[in-house]
C-alpha cells in the first residue's frame, strides 16, 4: 500500500493535478536544499525519495498551495 494514500492527500487539496505540481516543486526544493526538510532529513520520513517526502509533507499539511 502506498503512503500517503490519495484519500489522505485529497483532504488538503481537491485537485490531483495540483497535488502533483505541489509535490514536484517541493521535491525539487528538498533535492536542492536538504536542510529545508520539515522532519529533519531522512530520519523522520517513511520514504527515502524526495517525491515521497514531499507527499508526506503535503499529507501532514506542512506544504500548502499559494494562491
Amino acid at each position: 500500500m502506498l503512503y500517503p494514500s490519495l484519500h489522505e492527500l485529497k483532504e488538503n487539496e481537491n485537485s490531483k493535478y495540483m497535488i502533483v505540481i505541489m509535490a514536484a516543486k517541493r521535491a525539487r526544493e528538498l533535492q536542492d536544499h536538504p536542510e529545508y526538510a520539515v522532519f529533519g532529513g531522512d530520519t523522520g520520513y517513511r520514504s527515502k525519495k524526495t517525491v515521497g517526502m514531499a507527499l508526506e509533507e503535503i499529507a501532514d499539511k506542512h506544504v500548502t498551495r499559494k494562491d
